[in-house]
Order: C-alpha cells, then sequence, then structure tokens
C-alpha cells in the first residue's frame, strides 16, 4: 500500500500567524495533537504538535536554568528560549522543515520515516504544497480494514477511492480528517462529522460510486464542546470484541 491510499486529504491546518490560542482550540476541538503550519499558497512551511505547548509561560512550565547552562548555551539560545515560550504566534514555537512523505512512497517508508524521527503524524506533500496527512490513526485503521477483508487493494479500489472523495470533498459536509481505504470494493469511512445527517450523506456517497460491495461506518461525531462519540459499527466491533 501508498501514502496515497490511506491519507487524509482534507487536513486541519494553521497558519504561521495564526495565534497559539487559535492552534490550541482547534486541537482540543477536533481531538487531533498537531497541525502542519501552511502559507497562503499552501506551501507547507512547518508543524506544531502537543509537545510545542509543554513549556509556556501561562502555566508556569518554563525551562529552568542554572548559570553553568547559561553559561554554556550562550544569550542566543537563551532568547531563542524566551520567543518559543512566551511568542503568540504558531510561527514562534513550530518546528520548521518537518519530516514530510511523498503521496507515492509504501507505507514500509512512512512508518520507517516515523519510528526514525519519533514523529506521529506526517504531512504528504506534492511540490511542496500539502495534499494530505498520515497518522499513526491512519495506519491503524489501515491495519484494522486488512485484518477483516484480506484481499490487497488493486487499481479498481484506488479508481472507487478516488471517485468518493473527489465527490465528498466539494461538500461543506465533508468530514474533518477524511480517509478511505478500499479493499476489493469493500469501503471503510473514517473521520469527524459534526452533525449526525453527515453522516448519511457521506454513506450515501460511497454506496454510489460503481464498483462498491460494502460500505462500513467508522465516523466519529464530535461536538464544539469535545464530546466524542465512535460510530455504531465500531461500538460493536469493540463489543464483539471484548466478549
Amino acid at each position: 500500500m501508498y501514502a496515497h491510499q490511506i491519507m487524509a486529504r482534507k487536513v486541519l491546518s494553521a497558519t504561521p500567524d495564526s495565534t497559539i490560542l487559535d492552534a490550541a482550540n482547534i486541537m482540543l476541538q477536533h481531538r487531533v495533537s498537531g497541525l502542519p503550519v501552511v502559507d497562503r499558497d499552501g506551501t507547507l512551511v512547518g508543524i506544531v504538535t502537543e509537545g510545542d505547548f509543554l513549556h509556556r509561560s501561562e502555566i508556569g512550565t518554563e525551562r529552568k536554568r542554572n548559570w553553568l547552562m547559561t553559561f554554556i548555551l550562550g544569550p542566543e539560545q537563551w532568547a531563542e528560549d524566551y520567543v518559543f515560550e512566551h511568542g503568540r504566534k504558531v510561527s514562534e514555537i513550530m518546528t520548521r522543515m518537518p519530516v514530510t512523505v511523498a503521496e507515492d512512497a509504501p507505507l514500509t517508508t512512512v512508518v520507517e520515516l516515523m519510528e526514525k524521527n519519533n514523529v506521529k503524524r506526517l504531512p504528504v506533500v506534492s511540490g511542496g504544497k500539502l495534499v494530505g496527512i498520515i497518522t499513526r490513526s491512519n495506519l491503524l485503521r489501515a491495519v484494522a480494514s486488512a485484518a477483516r477483508d484480506a484481499p490487497a487493494p488493486t487499481d479498481n479500489d484506488d479508481q472507487i477511492r478516488r471517485r468518493i472523495l473527489d465527490e465528498i470533498e466539494r461538500n461543506t459536509w465533508c468530514p474533518l480528517g477524511f480517509s478511505v481505504n478500499v479493499r476489493d470494493g469493500m469501503v471503510h469511512l473514517s473521520g469527524v462529522i459534526t452533525e449526525s445527517k453527515f453522516r448519511k450523506a457521506v454513506i450515501v456517497v460511497a454506496e454510489n460510486v460503481p464498483g462498491v460491495r460494502e460500505v462500513h461506518d467508522h465516523l466519529c461525531w464530535s461536538d464544539f464542546f469535545g464530546n466524542y462519540l465512535k460510530s455504531r459499527e465500531d461500538q460493536e466491533w469493540e463489543e464483539k470484541r471484548a466478549h
């Protein structure tokens, strides 16, 4: 399998000028632990993660420095740390030049990059532009899909996947972090919806694509307050495994 077959194409992101408050609220509301940072042209310029909020002046967790460390690191590092701990914009705390992967990268490469760089997500880029993202959750869904349906994806499966994505992503009710896995005509839909009616619309799109044999719903519902509910299918699957 390849990166483009499991990546989420509609990606939550921030801009360099976004405030850290806005970035934190997006991450909390949508239960994501990181956001790619893109400029006005859609070019990836960085990434901000939960780890970037650990040492912050607001909560009194700035790095402690003794005179020896100050002497060794020098005033330049001290100044850089101060900006990181007190900065108000995403550009002041984000990681620049993040590790990325291409759309046609095999999943073995994706996993190797994640392990080598100890990261939980990889932005997918094409010509420097952000086109998707792969998280450990996407890999987990791919494993679950493979465990349920043995056949490997075919060229026809890729065509089905692209048709579903193209149709759904043109609508305002497209789920957040939406991804589609297709194996032997069996479709697995994942992402976060904010209205219950969106679920049926997404499923109907998939059901109307020629070649689709079954549609499996893994869409999670989330509201503005952060309440989170898995799909009925996933709840039943977990209950079945527990017995």
